[in-house]
């Protein structure tokens, strides 16, 4: 009797998944029967995304866990009818994805590349930035996305400190835990990378206390969530050179609206929240080996932690 899976995301994701789900599950030899419609008294799993059309979990009596397609839960970790096991999308091409767009916008702020792209034409500035080394960076998260890009950027050479809510242990990269460590991570940093996951903890992490921290002109990256970053503040900071440039893919209203400060301002460079999509392919294939692991009574990969909300 096959498997009974409910893809509740949003219709505009169905026709890719549609194929790319059973081509992971035919790969890791499941007999899995994949619909938009199944009674809830017969569902399995619940493959879920945000803005979908679920979100009441009570009639799925029968589910064994919900099977998340994104990094981020906190769209449905606080829903009060979940009671189910939730595990998050931890996938190598959604990873590959932010280290390749993490280490880019780092090099563009470490090399200068602005100033070269946009800058006066006919003027002659041979400002030369300093070797890697010489450019304290921090990352803030060390999850699967965050560490991923602390070692990445350690191994461009770069000066890595990376913090974390829970003490981390990466080879090349200073680890800092815990809020009383904050403050020492920021402290000093030329470049900041935010990747932690959105709590009722990090909401507003960058207010104004934690924006004057950094080295003054410093470049801010926030691939992770919107909400981390006090919006006014930011906008102070800026005006008044503490934060030299912030590079933004993730908002409190996506899409940015038209008439967003964020869209004049010279020091912001606003990207559509493509940092790190979760790629179909690969990203099945974590549905098919979770599912897997269900079936043979494994524990299931990506659990999230509730008390934590991630």
């Amino acid at each position: 009797m096959p498997v009974k899976a409910l893809f509740a995301a949003p219709a505009r994701l169905w026709e890719v998944y549609a194929s790319a789900l059973p081509q992971a599950f035919a790969e890791a030899g499941l007999d899995v029967d994949l619909s938009r419609d199944h009674a809830p008294d017969e569902v399995d799993y619940i493959i879920f995304a945000p803005r979908g059309p679920l979100s009441d979990f009570t009639p799925y009596r029968r589910a064994r866990a919900v099977l998340g397609l994104w990094a981020g839960v906190e769209g449905i970790v606080g829903n009060p009818t979940l009671h189910l096991p939730l595990a998050r999308m931890v996938d190598e091409g959604l990873t590959q994805g932010m280290v390749e767009y993490v280490t880019g916008h780092t090099l563009r702020h470490h090399l200068g590349m602005d100033a070269h792209i946009a800058g006066p034409r006919g003027i002659w500035q041979p400002v030369v930035p300093p070797l890697a080394r010489d450019r304290p960076v921090t990352v803030l998260g060390l999850g699967a996305l965050g560490g991923a890009c602390a070692r990445a950027l350690a191994g461009l050479g770069f000066a890595v400190t990376g913090w974390s809510m829970t003490a981390k242990d990466i080879p090349g990269v200073t680890c800092l835990a815990g809020m009383e460590a904050l403050a020492a991570a920021l402290a000093g940093a030329q470049i900041v990378v935010l990747l932690v996951p959105l709590t009722a903890q990090t909401e507003n992490l960058m207010d104004a206390t934690r924006l004057a921290l950094p080295a003054r002109g410093a470049a801010l990256i926030n691939p992770g969530r919107g909400a981390l970053i006090e919006d006014a503040a930011l906008l102070a900071a800026l005006d008044s050179g503490q934060i030299g440039h912030a590079t933004l893919d993730v908002f409190r209203t996506e899409p940015l609206p038209p008439d967003h400060p964020f869209w004049a301002h010279p020091r912001i460079t606003v990207t559509p929240h493509i940092a790190a999509e979760t790629r179909p392919l690969s990203s099945a294939r974590v549905i098919a080996a979770n599912i897997a692991r269900g079936e043979a009574g494994l524990p299931l990969l990506h659990l999230v932690d509730r008390t934590k909300g991630y």
